[in-house]
């Protein structure tokens, strides 16, 4: 069943974060992960949720969504955003 990665992000400092930009596609993509929304213009509905960057990755599975956000791939990521972003994330399992 597939399961989603959703992450709201605060970029605090751009320049650094396109290091991530770079480094994140590969780690997503060895696990299976394609995009479904990655940044993009958005209108809000209902409530006030302003999202300053919305990001949500398909995976085939929980445990691959799970996989990938451990994984050494995408620990280099992380590690070349710190700083550049506040990230809030969630593994949401599919219907």
């Amino acid at each position: 069943m597939a399961a989603y990665l959703v992450v709201d992000i605060q970029i605090t400092n751009p320049a650094q974060f396109e290091e991530y930009k770079k480094l994140a596609p590969a780690a997503i993509a060895k696990y299976g992960g394609r995009y479904v929304i990655r940044g993009g213009a958005y209108e809000a509905v209902e409530g006030n949720w302003k999202p300053e960057r919305l990001t949500i990755v398909e995976f085939d599975s929980v445990e691959k969504a799970k996989a990938f956000y451990n994984s050494p791939e995408y620990a280099v990521a992380i590690k070349a955003r710190a700083g550049a972003a506040n990230f809030k994330a969630l593994v949401v399992q599919g219907v």
